[in-house]
């Protein structure tokens, strides 16, 4: 993996390093999704799924990544780190796993799928009445929305939306008006499915579907009478889709990203794909057209959109080629019935989800809905998803006449428009709608509620290292924290104070809040455990995070293993560390485990002589999370609640012989070798752990 100059300026003078590239090092953590997709012991359907998730990603990572290499291409910048041959080397890298993605599937998975009585038709493969069936879909439901474009001074090529499916068409012949055009485009909508089952009666028993592009494929000629079908490749570009509003400059920032979702779908163009066998000519045309480079052209062995296949897993109804299905346990620390309230009068509960269920979160915002004693409730809003229960009882709880007040992050990157139509929901039934912060994300996740007890008013909250979001919840292991504290919650509202009235944030008595207070203290916290290793004492310091990226705690914790701390990161994703370095980062090992669930849990555990420290947060370690956000870090002070997050969120991910990879300091990643469980076997920390829940409910 190429590395990247470190720009921390006084420290890189003393003793220069490079650390790791992170666009590689996401690209990286692809390749060990990927390996999901490859694994034998992985259900069939689960495989081709996980295919699919690396074809998402790498969408993602286009779509925000690559604008800065690619104008790097033909624009050197004195300083940058993107550079012509950063472009080159990232190009590279993510041709080679393109490549190898559409290998497996058509040499490894789709052979599979057919023994299994599961296949994806070409035109070729279709029997007569199969073509008959095909042909009678295509006049009823796509021509209709097809309108090809004949490319000439009054038709110039049309606008392409991002990762839209098209077909570039070279037709032989004259026009209506005898005129040579030769190039057609045809733009297909997105309401078509890409993938459609075939009945049953055609089917002989099998599961057999058609691809969209195969079924337009079989009838180009017919969009084009009296002119004649050439060279045609189906294509799809992929366009710059972060959005920038400058927050600065916009008095409704709700109106300026709605009319910016508008031109998202038209950004710069970054890839360009197009299948194997398109003719040169046409792809360089293409490649004009979008003003791309020949890197930016990947040409494919199959369908343009392979994330698209998830529509076939759906289509099949084999549960012995899926996971056998994850049911979460009702939490160890809440009583089956009963009030949440009463509950957690008696002390703080921890939810590890998705082992135990999300619903609990639900169930606690449903009480405080439906108890007359309960003024108030605050919440903030990051990633709901499309499910509507959560919104539901904000807005009977706005019907009961509760003062609710929500803080909705509308730059919530790809949920933007989902966020912003819940906004204007809440707003129009009288709910106080906040949108954070000028110039910082409002990642933090926290619902605080109101209660009177006697002639006291008593708060509740619950933080969460993950969203509130009941789909991701069965996917994501997160960990939410329920509690009364009223050092905690007192703190808690006084964040919400501060993002709604933009006040000077109070003292904080046990929350950190990013941008002021986090990044401060876990550069404190590193830097005394290495105070504490180089006097003689015991130091230990476990993070676990999705990303590390900040190059200002990768410095920290470089220092602190060399004065002898011993440093274990479990990094998910993205890693500019060198671990294992020689004289440099001997004692730092990075570890990445990749499961059946993602792993989203943030735990930050410090430990300099006797004294021991544990927080969660809603923040990764990266400087977006420390310097452009507003995110939460809380201790977890009672010593059973912080050892449970210590034995089943660190220990286990440390010992994972199945799912873990190590990172070499060279940033390639090889399987953890090293870990091999008393019996003499490798054991999967998520596995461990789903299994232990489900023994403590004799399920």
């Amino acid at each position: 993996m190429p590395l990247s100059p470190d720009s921390s300026k006084p420290e890189a003078a003393a003793a220069p390093l490079s650390l790791l590239d992170r666009d590689h090092s996401i690209l990286a953590f692809n390749e060990r999704v990927f390996d999901w997709a490859r694994r034998d012991d992985v259900p069939l359907l689960e495989r081709l799924r996980y295919l699919c998730i690396v074809s998402s990603n790498l969408d993602e990572f286009f779509e925000v990544r690559a604008a800065a290499h690619l104008e790097a291409h033909s624009v050197r910048t004195a300083g940058s780190v993107y550079t012509p041959e950063s472009y080159r080397a990232l190009s590279e890298a993510a041709h080679d796993l393109v490549a190898r993605q559409y290998a497996l599937f058509n040499d490894v998975l789709a052979p599979a799928l057919a023994r299994e009585q599961i296949q994806i038709l070409s035109h070729s493969e279709r029997d007569s009445a199969q073509r008959a069936w095909v042909h009678q879909y295509f006049e009823r439901e796509v021509r209709p929305l097809l309108v090809p474009t004949g490319l000439d001074p009054a038709h110039p090529f049309p606008l392409v939306a991002n990762k839209s499916l098209n077909f570039i068409v070279q037709l032989t012949g004259r026009d209506a008006f005898g005129r040579e055009n030769d190039i057609a485009i045809v733009k297909v909508p997105r309401v078509l499915p890409r993938v459609i089952r075939v009945p049953d009666k055609l089917s002989g028993g099998r599961t057999l579907a058609v691809l969209l592009s195969s079924v337009i494929r079989a009838h180009l000629s017919e969009l084009f009478p009296g002119r004649q079908v050439g060279q045609f490749s189906q294509f799809r570009v992929t366009r710059h889709s972060d959005l920038a509003v400058d927050e600065e400059e916009v008095n409704n920032l709700r109106t300026a990203l709605r009319q910016g979702l508008e031109y998202r779908h038209y950004g710069q163009a970054v890839r360009l794909e197009v299948s194997a066998s398109c003719d040169v000519h046409l792809a360089d045309f293409l490649l004009q057209q979008f003003k791309l480079p020949e890197l930016a052209l990947y040409r494919v062995h199959g369908p343009v959109n392979l994330a698209r296949l998830t529509q076939l897993v759906d289509l099949v109804d084999t549960p012995r080629l899926m996971f056998p299905e994850h049911k979460p346990v009702w939490p160890l620390g809440f009583p089956v019935d009963g009030s949440l309230f009463e509950r957690l009068r008696e002390g703080d509960v921890l939810v590890h989800q998705p082992f135990e269920s999300f619903d609990s979160v639900l169930a606690l915002l449903r009480e405080a809905v439906h108890d007359p004693a309960v003024l108030a409730i605050r919440q903030t809003i990051y990633r709901t998803g499309s499910d509507p229960e959560l919104m539901g009882l904000l807005r009977e709880a706005v019907r009961r006449g509760k003062e609710v007040m929500v803080v909705v992050e509308l730059k919530a990157r790809f949920d933007e428009e989902a966020n912003i139509n819940w906004a204007e929901m809440l707003e129009g039934i009288g709910a106080q709608v906040v949108y954070g912060v000028v110039g910082l994300k409002t990642h933090a996740k926290m619902l605080l509620i109101t209660r009177r007890e006697g002639r006291k008013l008593r708060r509740y909250g619950h933080l969460s290292t993950g969203n509130y979001n009941p789909r991701t919840a069965r996917l994501y292991t997160d960990l939410s924290y329920f509690t009364a504290d009223d050092k905690l919650t007192s703190d808690m509202e006084q964040v919400f104070v501060h993002i709604a009235g933009q006040s000077r944030l109070a003292h904080m008595a046990r929350l950190l809040v990013a941008p002021f207070h986090l990044q401060k203290a876990m550069l404190e916290r590193v830097a005394a455990a290495g105070e504490a290793a180089a006097a003689g004492q015991p130091a230990r310091i476990i993070v676990k995070t999705n990303a590390l990226t900040d190059e200002q705690l990768v410095r920290a914790l470089l220092k602190a293993g060399q004065q002898g701390v011993r440093i274990d990161l479990i990094v998910r994703g993205a890693c500019i560390l060198p671990a294992q370095l020689p004289g440099v980062s001997d004692n730092i090992r990075v570890r990445s485990v990749v499961g059946r669930f993602l792993e989203h849990t943030r735990v930050f555990y410090f430990r300099q002589g006797e004294e021991e420290q544990l927080f969660l947060s809603s923040a990764d370690w990266m400087s977006r999370n420390m310097l452009r956000r507003i995110e939460l870090a809380w201790p977890v002070t009672d010593p059973k609640l912080r050892q449970r997050v210590i034995d089943e969120c660190l220990v286990p991910y440390l010992h994972d012989g199945c799912d873990a990879w190590a990172l070499g300091p060279d940033g390639r990643y090889t399987r953890a070798e090293d870990c091999i469980g008393p019996d003499g076997l490798r054991h999967s920390a998520q596995l461990a752990l789903a299994q232990r829940f489900a023994y403590s409910r004799g399920l």
